[in-house]
């Protein structure tokens, strides 16, 4: 059997055939305003770099309040009655924030309260 070309049809040539358009250019009558800079504009950035750290001593069920206040007087230099403020506001809310600083000074902080046995933490603040 002998197949002529003409009887066969190939599935590209029944594609319908694609007309594209002409491209246009796309003019602007009006000229673009450019906004004004200021050259000496200084931006103040909160950023976790530059935030300050918070010791924090947390409610334990060990210590007592009066040895809790004279440890915030003898490591950390309260008056009697700041510390009795910072003690009775940890026995209260469960927590305070004893000081604040350089994350080097707080570190100092948090170690002198845990060989005190106080529970204590640092986190920066927000």
């Amino acid at each position: 059997m002998q197949v002529n070309q003409e009887d066969v049809t190939h599935p590209l040539n029944e594609l319908p055939s694609v007309v594209l358009a002409p491209t246009m250019d796309v003019v602007v009558s009006s000229p673009m305003a450019t906004p004004e800079l200021e050259e000496d504009l200084s931006v103040d950035v909160a950023s976790s770099e530059n935030l300050p750290w918070m010791c924090i001593v947390w409610d334990d069920p060990v210590n007592l309040m009066s040895y809790v206040t004279y440890v915030f007087q003898t490591i950390l230099g309260y008056s009697k009655r700041r510390a009795i403020e910072l003690m009775m506001q940890v026995h209260t809310e469960g927590k305070a924030v004893v000081s604040s600083g350089e994350r080097d000074k707080v570190e100092g902080d948090v170690k002198k309260l845990h060989t005190a046995g106080l529970w204590a933490t640092m986190q920066q603040g927000g």
